[in-house]
C-alpha cells in the first residue's frame, strides 16, 4: 500500500508551530495535545513527529526509536492525566476508519466512565 502523506494537514501545521496547540507532552518523536473538540473530560492526541498517514504506515515504516518515543508519550500522558480507573485509545484510519486528518493520531479518553459507546463531553 502506498502512503501520500499531505505536509499541509493540521497535525503537520501543528508539529511546525504554525497552528498553536495546549501540549500535554513532548519527547522527541512525540507530541501529545488536548483535542480541541474534546468528547471527554481529558482527551489528549498523541502524535508521531514523522510524516506517517496511519496507524499501520507507523508501524510499518516507523523506526523502533520512534515507535518506543511515541508509546513511551502514550504512557507519561495516561500518567500525566491520572486515567488510572480507565481510559479508551481509538486511532481511526483512512476513509472508512473515519480519520478525519490525514496523519497518524492516537485519541486517549478518560475522565470519566467512557461506556459503551462514546459521549460527548459535558
Amino acid at each position: 500500500m502506498q502512503f501520500d502523506y499531505d505536509d499541509q494537514n493540521i497535525f503537520a501545521k501543528i508539529l511546525r508551530g504554525e497552528i498553536p496547540n495546549q501540549t500535554v507532552f513532548e519527547n522527541d518523536h512525540a507530541l501529545a495535545f488536548r483535542d480541541i473538540n474534546e468528547q471527554a473530560p481529558v482527551h489528549v492526541l498523541v502524535i508521531p513527529k514523522g510524516p506517517y498517514v496511519s496507524l499501520d504506515h507507523f508501524a510499518r515504516d516507523a523506526t523502533a526509536a520512534e515507535q518506543i518515543a511515541f508509546f513511551d508519550a502514550v504512557a507519561e500522558v495516561c500518567r500525566i492525566e491520572q486515567v488510572d480507573t480507565g481510559f479508551r485509545a481509538i486511532a481511526n484510519a483512512r476513509a472508512d476508519g473515519v480519520q478525519e486528518v490525514p496523519h497518524f493520531h492516537l485519541h486517549i479518553l478518560g475522565g470519566r466512565n467512557m461506556g459503551r459507546m462514546l459521549e460527548p463531553a459535558t
